[in-house]
């Protein structure tokens, strides 16, 4: 596999200049009279200086804005409640209401609609992926000294060959699966094994959730030398299938002589002919085995963060935690007392539980204001003392976090037909007060002209800037999946994109 750390985006350069003063990219007064402001338990730390934090990004899957503890769930999350005592929680963190596009924003800071991809995630018999020439967060953080940068989990960004693969965006070390919904047992997809280190497939027995947090937190212990770290740690829990291990479920007064739940993905069996794909860990309903996931999800999340303790790395790391979309109540999640759920625009789709711990610089709060995932590449980069490049779509929060600068009046888009701001939403044509509604209980029928014609405008331009899928060039293979899910060779990514501009970027 041929590793590759410089691609620029010479396009980008020309959008970014074209569309760097669009109203949602400068300050302005807030709609309404409510400002989103930072309501904090203690007062802002003063500005960074000093060394660079190590970086973890932790990623849930499908976890409902009703699923954890704080959020008033009956599911217990101990470890998530005490990050969040402890962080700047996003009240209002916006993501896709799918997984792939999610991901691919969080990695390039840009909307994924840019690339191709938008209106489906990257499944296993597609063809598309993450392009080489979209810059990516561990490609940046490298120039900034970031010798270590790895991947831990869920890719879900190409399967079609190694142009997409991990250690062709930037991260030098990989552990997990390329697929999304892969058996939390076998880890397979397809019948064949998907779990790797690097690009080498793994026979390694265990729950996957355990297994992911138990190599994440071997990587922090073992981490030497002065120069920061960076981790994704993505989980593919509590996606279906909906399978937990027999101490989760006991947890949750689990009845072995009892009924037991149904497998919610027999249809993905049935078509991949694996039969036994999905049918192990299955406690006595739905709800009660995703409660069991969300719990072993949180005793994983408390392993990695007291692997931090350990090293004594508290003070200066910084870790990001939020879900890629909203939860699906036909698979145990719930997003009350938000309206919708995963697969659409709806609040409960694409409002996440979200928070940011940084102790060092960052008091913990409840932070109001909009902020979405294509904020957390440039948050980062500006936590790393990097220049934030330009042609991106989100923003660095970091000076609204800390309380010295207003939340800036923006929208960000949610949909093919939605938008959200400050107070106003408009959704496939109906605008919603989410102010005075943050339920989404009835539309407005008569929303301020101004925010009509900003609101529409803003959507116009959105949609204007759709970008055509990147596919690989090899052949669609006659057999699929490989063996192991061990990707085919592409040709060398210097020959998939065009020459670009080193200069644009800091």
């Amino acid at each position: 596999m041929k590793l590759r750390l410089d691609r620029l985006h010479w396009p980008s350069m020309i959008l970014g200049l074209v569309f760097a003063s669009w109203p949602w990219g400068t300050p302005a007064k807030l709609l309404g009279s409510e400002t989103p402001n930072l309501t904090a338990r203690s007062r802002p730390a003063s500005a960074q200086t000093g060394k660079l934090p190590h970086i973890i990004h932790i990623i849930a899957d499908d976890l409902g804005w009703h699923d954890v503890g704080f959020h008033g769930s009956d599911i217990r999350t101990p470890n998530l409640d005490a990050l969040a005592d402890q962080s700047i929680v996003l009240d209002r963190f916006y993501v896709t209401p799918i997984c792939s596009p999610t991901r691919a924003g969080l990695l390039t800071g840009r909307y994924p609609f840019r690339y191709g991809i938008w209106s489906g995630v990257v499944s296993p018999t597609k063809r598309h992926g993450l392009p080489p020439s979209e810059m990516t967060t561990p490609e940046y953080l490298a120039r900034a000294g970031y010798e270590r940068r790895a991947i831990f989990g869920k890719w879900h960004l190409g399967l079609a060959s190694t142009c997409f693969h991990p250690l062709n965006h930037g991260f030098n070390y990989f552990y997990g699966h390329y697929n999304g919904a892969i058996d939390y047992f076998s880890h397979e997809r397809f019948g064949e094994v998907d779990w790797h280190r690097n690009d080498k497939t793994l026979d390694e027995p265990g729950y996957s959730t355990d297994l992911v947090a138990k190599e994440a937190a071997s990587f922090i212990l073992r981490h030497e030398g002065e120069q920061p770290f960076y981790m994704v740690v993505a989980f593919n829990a509590p996606h279906s299938p909906i399978q937990a291990p027999l101490d989760q479920l006991k947890r949750y007064n689990f009845d072995p002589t009892g009924a037991r739940a149904p497998n919610t993905d027999r249809k993905i069996a049935r078509r991949e002919n694996a039969l036994d794909y999905g049918e192990k860990g299955k406690g006595n309903t739905v709800r009660q085995t995703y409660a069991a996931m969300v719990s072993s999800l949180d005793d994983n999340l408390g392993r990695i963060l007291e692997a931090v303790e350990k090293r004594g790395f508290e003070e200066q790391t910084l870790v990001v935690f939020h879900s890629d979309n909203g939860g699906t109540p036909a698979h145990g999640g719930s997003n009350r007392p938000l309206r919708g759920n995963k697969f659409t625009t709806w609040e409960g789709g694409v409002r996440v539980v979200a928070m940011i711990r940084w102790p060092k610089y960052l008091a913990p709060a409840r932070y109001e204001g909009v902020t979405a995932y294509v904020d957390v590449l440039p948050t980062l980069l500006a936590a790393a003392q990097m220049k934030v490049p330009k042609g991106l779509d989100g923003i660095d929060l970091l000076p609204a976090l800390r309380g010295t600068d207003e939340p800036l009046d923006r929208t960000v888009l949610l949909g093919e037909k939605t938008v959200v701001g400050s107070r106003w939403k408009l959704r496939e044509g109906e605008f919603f007060d989410l102010h005075a509604d943050p339920n989404e209980t009835s539309p407005v029928s008569q929303p301020p002209l101004s925010v009509v014609k900003r609101f529409r405008a803003d959507l116009k331009r959105f949609e204007e800037l759709r970008g055509p899928k990147f596919e690989s060039k090899l052949p669609t293979p006659k057999v699929w999946p490989p063996p192991g899910w061990q990707l085919p060779e592409e040709p060398d990514a210097s020959d998939l994109s065009d020459p670009k501009d080193q200069s644009f970027f800091p």
